[in-house]
């Protein structure tokens, strides 16, 4: 790195907390979001649901946004703040990857309308199939055509952005990833989960899972690694080290 670089300074959007079994044993959202980023990016928590906006956005080199017990749909005013930053982010083209609720929250940021998945919940590791436009993606292009994603999400994107791209999609999701733009991505899967998250939340889940018709020990045996998703991560942190504002 020369005198005249710098690394590149990433904010991350808590937007909640995990369960707190979860927290104690494996961290909570933002420790699982700096464990897949790179260590070469400049990288900043910041709890949006109890502290300010950090700053303007162009004030950054990339923003990350984490997943959230809540539910956009409510409306709280931290989360409608937050969504209009995100807009400001996206129209500065600051690059932007939204993850389950990031992802939720960027698509009605921008336009889209996000509520309950008409078929209920949607949890463990699920496939996911890319669309032929996200072969030039930047984040997409690489993974292959289908790979496994670990999942969990009650509520989803029912309608796109305008101008959105669909990326993602699968057979209970229609909209799995998107990008607004040439740099602001959303995601409805967990690229930061790892297996063993997953199964941990299929447990804590469980009563709930069966009272919604659903059959923990099948999800649970069902669960397996996705290294094709959690690089994701890496490769979000490969475009702001070399795309750096």
């Amino acid at each position: 790195m020369t005198s005249r670089q710098r690394h590149p300074r990433v904010v991350i959007l808590k937007t909640g907390t995990t369960y707190p079994s979860i927290r104690e044993r494996f961290g909570d959202f933002d420790d699982w979001f700096l464990r897949g980023l790179s260590p070469a990016l400049d990288t900043t928590v910041t709890d949006v649901t109890a502290n300010d906006l950090p700053g303007e956005p162009a004030d950054w080199d990339g923003v990350v946004v984490t997943g959230s017990p809540a539910m956009v749909s409510d409306r709280e005013s931290w989360s409608e703040a937050a969504a209009r930053w995100l807009a400001r982010a996206v129209d500065a083209r600051v690059p932007v990857l939204g993850v389950c609720y990031g992802h939720q929250l960027l698509a009605h940021a921008l336009g889209g309308e996000v509520g309950y998945h008409p078929q209920g919940r949607e949890t463990g590791t699920r496939e996911v199939e890319l669309t032929a436009a996200a072969a030039e993606d930047p984040l997409f292009g690489a993974l292959p055509r289908r790979f496994p994603a670990q999942l969990t999400h009650r509520q989803s994107v029912l309608r796109l952005p305008p101008e959105a791209i669909l990326l993602g999609r699968s057979a209970f999701e229609p909209h799995q990833a998107f990008r607004v733009g040439p740099c602001a991505w959303g995601v409805q899967f967990h690229p930061e989960f790892t297996d063993a998250v997953m199964r941990a939340y299929l447990e804590v889940q469980a009563p709930e899972l069966v009272r919604e018709g659903l059959a923990p020990d099948r999800l649970l045996a069902d669960v397996r690694p996705a290294p094709q998703a959690s690089q994701l991560l890496p490769r979000f942190s490969d475009y702001l080290l070399t795309h750096q504002r």
